[in-house]
This record gives structure tokens, C-alpha cells and sequence, in this order.
């Protein structure tokens, strides 16, 4: 009896003498974070205080961080930067009310007077425009002005120049020449090409330059510098002039106003955008949309819908009409936000309207349908797309093929890939051919999916290794190892470079293949990828192998690879194990992958529930963690202990494609084992158990004499 406990749950009731771990890690009296040992003081024993204290002042740093450093991995995410120097706030008195903050009425903008030579001039422009950029011949080219450079010829043919370092060759010539006063306008002409160029730096010199002259600057000067810094990311620079144009005594008109509410908005600083929107208010501006939009875009990134809803509630107070930039930036936010609906009614209220959507209104949109996974409203906006002749371009055509993969709609997505072999402008390129791989993959479309490859390959269309990833996983689950070898030879040699996915695929092959002469083919391609892993492979089959190399050799090969990888590599080497029979090392596996933090939240405890949340688990891994599960209920059963009422094991619904199959293995696997949890009614993919049922199953299971005991 006790044989066939073993046998069915992996149940192991010896004494592991390995002091690395423990199989039974679920248990929280036996699995422990190493980091997390309780320090126990006894007020009687002053000696024993003592010594703690001297030992850890005599201990070094690296020491003390040691159990730490253990459960670590070393993170590749780039942390975004942000504005070191808070803005300086503006103390205003209560019993008087708020000063303006913007002026109402833009700048005029200085008018040019007729000039009988505008012709011959406009001429001379295109000409320094067409020659090189050189000082010589720039400087060759000036020889040839066919009128004196007078203040408004200059000014002339300084705005017509178009290259930015045109603009600041003939400026810079202006000057030496010395023909007359440079005045301010002049400097907002040069400024506006710098802007153009993107030369924030040129753009400061100059208006440093101004300042040094005794130049002033005007409202223009400095909506110029401040937008120009935005355009450059320099939101520090941006806040600073800010600060020097209301200590000049000068307002800022409606743009720079919308500009800055966008540099603090691309600093995620909501509170001193809409402390800036309501001062901006309450001085009497109307925003447009241009300021709606920044706003938009902000509780957009944040996911804040009723930051979005505030937006749309101002606009129609203040009747203002959203054009198609603003419709585009809400649209994308109800997408971060989670709002398909509200997305699909803002959507409907565009077109009603009488405004055109565009390709970036259509791609978000879709998008949008895509991750709530709404295949009849995508479909019936394709429809909508084709009868209504909306643009497309090729961003669109491939974000619907990828929504068309995502949710499976095999013939939709042919019927749209055959409409962009008929387009003119929208031919399919690569990353089209590797939408279609992809669903046939998932489909286990096996002739049609190496049809699309041969064609690929007649039509010299480029594969990436998305495309492979895709058609290797295919092939590998048919089965079909010799065409698998031959894809991935071919591909390597046009170029492409496996990646962490890639890897994942051929460890994934790995665990599919039944005879060792397929299991050495995949292993020879993934040699060539990741030879760390083929290692690793080869050491978990020795049995020599200890528990404390395996950990070393798993995390060297974690560090090195990118974090979304690194749970499937688990996975994939757990599903390997569970294959070859191997299951203590399926078990020191799942451990080492928790012990890392990369199954988090997968057990959960309340008084009344105990789960398991096998959702981001493999079969193989879901199996393990189920077998883990029973043997921990199994001792405490034995020990007697409290249990809750309830029990449940979560695999998911399967409406993705990647999760398809765990409820119905996990179904399989409880019923061989004859385990009392059976399918919720209620909720898909939850499996339920009660306590009197798994205390009865488990009873029947253990031997005599240890329920005698």
C-alpha cells in the first residue's frame, strides 16, 4: 500500500539528508525563505545576547547579504529617469483672487512689407538651400545675392532657408556683416529652424546670447526655447525657462501654456498639471484640443478612467469639438484603462460626428478589441474598414493579422492576407508572413504553415525569429523533427539569431520528442542557440548530480537570460524530467523556481480555502506542484492537523492559445489518481475540492499502520 502511494502522488516519506532543500517546500513549517530566519532574544540569557551581537559586528557585509544574494536575479529592466529638481510652487493669497497665470491673446506675430524683389530673393533662398553644407561654399554662394542685404531681405531670406544649419550660417553671417541692429524677431526665425533640428543647445546659446546684447524676449522666444526643449526630452530645461519667462514679467500665451502641461504630464506629475489646468482655468483660458489631448494621454498612461472621464466632461462643457488627434490619444487611453466598451462608444461618437478615422485610430481600436478579446465587434470593424474605404497602412493590416492570431480567426486572417497581396501600396512583409505562421502554428497547421515558408523563402520575403519560433513550435508538436531541423538550418543561415524564445521552443521540442535519436536532433539545434542549457539538460539526466550544482548552473543560465524567459525555461525543464521519469529532479525544479521568486502567488491560504494557482504552470510543472500539494496534505493529515473547508486548484479557462489543455490534463491527471477534486460549476477552470472528501481520500491512501499510530 505505502508502494503505491508513492507511485501515484511522487509522495516521499524517507528522511532527506540533502540540507539544500526539502521536497515537501510547500509546507510553510518546512519551506522557509533563507532571509527570513526570526533572531530570538531571551532577556534571561544576557551571554547568549552578547555573543549574537558580537558575532554579527564581527561578521562582514557581503556575509550578512549572503542568504539574500542567494534568492536573487539579476533584473535587465531599464528604470525610466525623472526630473531630479522639483518645481518650486506658486504661494498665492487666499484672501485675494488668483493672479493669471497665461495670457489670453497670442503674440502678433511681426507682418512683412512688400518687397518688389521677393522674386529674385526666394530664388537666391532655394539656391543656398540646394548647395552643400560647408562653409566655403555657402560662403561662395553669398557672392552671388543679387540685392544689398538689407533688414527685410535679410530677414527674407532667413526665413525662407529650410536646413537648420543653413539658417545658423547665414544668421551668423548677418552678424559679422554688421549692417544693422539685429532685433528680436530675428532671433525667433533662427530659433524656430534650430527647433526644427532639434538643437536645443544652439537654442540656448542664442537666447543667452540675446540676454548678453540687452535683447529682449518675447512671448515667441520663449515658447520656442520651451517646445524645442520638450521635443529634445530636456523636461528640466523646459520647467526652467518657465520659470524665467514669469520672472521676466512676461505671460505665457495658449501654446506655451499646452506645452508645459505636457512636459509635466511626461513626468507623471498630475498634480501640478492639473494645478496648473485649473489656474489656467480660472484666469479665463479655454483649452483646445491640443491641451485636451495632453491630458488625455497622461490618465491614459496611468490607466486612470476617471481622470479620462474629467477629460471628456470638460470638453463638452466647454463645448469644445475633439479632432481626430484628440479621439485618437482618448482612444488609447481607454485601451490602458481597460474600457472596450466605452473605447467602442467614444469610437461610434467620432464617426457620428462626421470625422474620418485615420490608420492610427483604426490600430488602436483594434488593438483594444484584440486584448479583450472581442473577435465579432474586430470583425465587424474590418467590415466597417473595407465598405467604408478607411486608410490603411501597413501597421494596421499587421495589427489585425496578430489580433486575427491571438484569437484564432484562421479564415479572416487568410481573407485579410489575400488582400494585402492585392494591395498596391500594403504588400505583406515579414512580420505579415509571421502573423499567418503563427496562427497556423496554433492551429497545428502543419502543410499550410511550411507552405508559407517555402513561399517566403521563393518570394525572398526575410524570416525573423518570431516567424521560426513559430513554425519550429508547429513542427515540434507534430512531431515532425527532420523538417524542424531543416527550418531552423535555413534560418540560421539567413541571418536570424536565436533569442530566449527561441531557446524555449527547442527546450519545449525537447520535452514532446519520444525517441532519444529526436531528442538528440533538437538538442544538436539548441546546442548551437544556448550550450548552457544542453549542459544543464545532460546534468539533470546523471543522477550523480548534485542538488547544489543544479542550483549554480540554473541561475548562471537565468542571469544571462531575459526575464520573461525564464519561468518557461523552468517549465520546459520540469516537463523534460517528468517525461524521462525523473521526478526528483521535476521536484527539485519547482523549487528552485519558487525559491527564485518565479512562480509567485501560486499557493494561497485563507481560514476557509486553501488553493493552488497553476495558471502560469506547464502540464508537467502543474502536475509536480499538484503532487507537492498532496504529499504536504498527506503529512498534515497525519499529524492531524487543522485543515480549511474548502480546496481549489485554478489552471485557467484556456481561452488563450498558450493555456489550452492544462484543465483538461489536470482533469486527467486528478481522475488517475482518483484525487475527490472535480470541475466548478461557477467558475471555469477551477477545480474544487471539500475537506471531509481529500481527509477520506487521503486515509484510504496511507498504510494502516499509520492511521493506527
Amino acid at each position: 500500500m505505502a508502494a503505491s502511494i508513492s507511485t501515484a502522488l511522487d509522495v516521499h516519506f524517507s528522511h532527506h539528508s540533502d540540507p539544500y532543500h526539502s521536497i515537501f517546500f510547500t509546507s510553510p513549517s518546512l519551506y522557509k525563505h533563507p532571509a527570513k530566519k526570526r533572531l530570538s532574544i531571551l532577556c534571561n540569557s544576557p551571554s547568549k545576547f552578547s555573543d549574537i551581537v558580537e558575532k554579527s559586528q564581527n561578521s562582514s557585509l557581503s556575509d550578512q547579504l549572503k542568504p539574500l544574494s542567494t534568492t536573487m536575479l539579476s533584473d535587465t529592466k531599464k528604470t525610466r529617469t525623472n526630473l531630479l529638481a522639483k518645481p518650486k510652487s506658486t504661494w498665492v493669497n487666499p484672501s485675494k483672487p488668483k493672479p493669471s497665470v497665461l495670457s489670453l491673446q497670442r503674440q502678433k506675430r511681426s507682418s512683412f512689407s512688400y518687397n518688389p524683389q521677393i522674386s529674385d530673393l526666394r530664388l537666391f533662398s532655394q539656391k543656398l538651400n540646394d548647395c552643400e553644407t560647408s562653409d566655403e561654399v555657402f560662403l561662395a554662394v553669398l557672392q552671388d545675392i543679387p540685392h544689398p542685404p538689407t533688414r527685410d531681405n535679410a530677414l527674407l531670406i532667413l526665413n525662407s532657408l529650410r536646413p537648420w544649419q543653413k539658417t545658423l550660417y547665414f544668421f551668423n553671417w548677418i552678424k559679422t556683416q554688421d549692417l544693422f541692429p539685429l532685433e528680436t524677431i530675428f532671433y525667433n526665425v533662427a530659433m524656430k529652424s534650430l527647433r526644427f533640428g532639434r538643437q536645443f543647445q544652439l537654442i540656448e546659446d542664442l537666447a543667452n546670447e540675446m540676454t548678453t546684447n540687452g535683447i529682449d524676449l518675447d512671448n515667441i522666444t520663449y515658447s520656442t526655447i520651451i517646445t524645442c526643449a520638450k521635443r529634445c526630452n530636456q523636461f528640466d530645461k523646459a520647467l526652467d525657462w518657465f520659470e524665467k519667462m514669469y520672472r521676466s514679467g512676461l505671460m505665457p500665451d495658449e501654446i506655451t501654456y499646452s506645452a508645459i502641461l505636457d512636459v509635466y504630464a511626461k513626468l507623471g506629475k498630475v498634480e501640478e498639471v492639473l494645478s496648473l489646468y485649473e489656474r489656467g482655468r480660472a484666469s479665463g483660458w479655454k483649452p483646445d484640443p491640443i491641451a485636451f489631448s495632453v491630458l488625455g494621454k497622461m490618465f491614459g498612461e496611468a490607466g486612470d478612467y476617471d481622470g479620462i472621464s474629467f477629460v471628456l466632461q470638460e470638453m463638452r462643457s466647454l463645448n469644445v469639438q475633439p479632432n481626430v488627434v484628440v479621439y485618437n490619444t482618448l482612444l488609447e487611453a481607454m485601451g490602458r484603462a481597460g474600457k472596450p466598451g466605452l473605447a467602442r462608444s467614444l469610437f461610434e461618437q467620432m464617426v457620428d460626428s462626421g470625422l474620418t478615422p485615420n490608420e492610427k485610430t483604426l490600430t488602436a481600436l483594434v488593438k483594444i478589441y484584440g486584448k479583450a478579446r472581442w473577435a465579432r465587434d474586430a470583425i465587424e470593424l474590418w467590415d466597417k474598414m473595407r465598405s467604408n474605404n478607411w486608410p490603411m497602412d501597413f501597421i494596421l493590416y499587421n495589427t489585425l493579422l496578430s489580433m486575427c492570431a491571438d484569437l484564432g480567426l484562421e479564415e479572416e486572417a487568410e481573407r485579410l492576407f489575400e488582400d494585402m497581396k492585392q494591395s498596391k501600396t500594403c504588400k505583406p512583409d515579414s512580420w505579415s508572413y509571421t502573423s499567418m505562421l503563427n496562427i497556423y502554428g496554433s492551429g497545428g497547421e502543419v502543410e499550410k504553415a511550411m507552405s508559407l515558408f517555402e513561399e517566403m523563402s521563393r518570394l525572398g520575403v526575410e524570416i525573423n525569429v518570431m516567424g521560426c519560433t513559430c513554425l519550429i513550435q508547429c513542427l515540434g508538436r507534430a512531431k515532425k523533427v527532420d523538417d524542424l531541423v531543416k527550418v531552423y538550418g535555413v534560418s540560421i543561415e539567413k541571418g536570424v539569431k536565436p533569442d530566449g524564445r527561441l531557446c524555449g521552443c527547442l527546450l519545449s521540442v525537447v520535452s514532446f520528442c519520444e525517441t532519444s535519436e529526436d531528442i538528440e536532433k533538437v538538442l544538436k539545434c539548441l546546442q548551437e542557440a544556448n550550450p548552457k542549457l544542453v549542459s544543464l539538460v545532460r546534468l539533470l539526466e546523471d543522477e550523480n548530480t548534485s542538488f547544489k550544482t543544479i542550483k549554480e548552473e540554473l541561475k548562471i543560465i537565468l542571469n544571462e537570460s531575459s526575464i520573461e524567459v525564464r519561468r518557461p525555461f523552468i517549465n520546459c525543464l520540469i516537463d523534460i524530467c517528468r517525461n524521462r521519469n525523473l521526478h526528483e529532479r521535476s521536484h527539485e525544479l519547482l523549487y528552485l523556481g519558487t525559491f527564485y521568486g518565479l512562480y509567485p502567488g501560486l499557493h494561497n491560504k485563507t481560514e476557509s480555502e486553501w488553493s493552488l494557482n497553476m495558471r502560469s504552470l506547464s502540464v508537467g510543472a502543474a502536475y509536480t506542484a499538484f503532487d507537492e500539494w498532496m504529499g504536504s496534505l498527506c503529512k498534515m493529515v497525519e499529524r492531524k492537523e487543522t485543515l480549511p473547508e474548502h480546496f481549489s486548484a485554478y489552471t485557467g479557462s484556456g481561452t488563450h492559445r498558450f493555456s489550452q489543455g492544462l484543465a483538461s490534463a489536470f482533469d486527467s491527471h486528478v481522475k488517475k489518481l482518483a484525487a475527490p477534486f472535480r470541475q466548478s460549476e461557477e467558475t471555469a477552470g477551477c477545480f474544487i475540492a471539500t475537506r471531509e472528501d481529500l481527509v477520506s481520500w487521503v486515509q484510504s491512501k496511507l498504510p494502516p499502520t499509520v492511521l493506527a499510530s
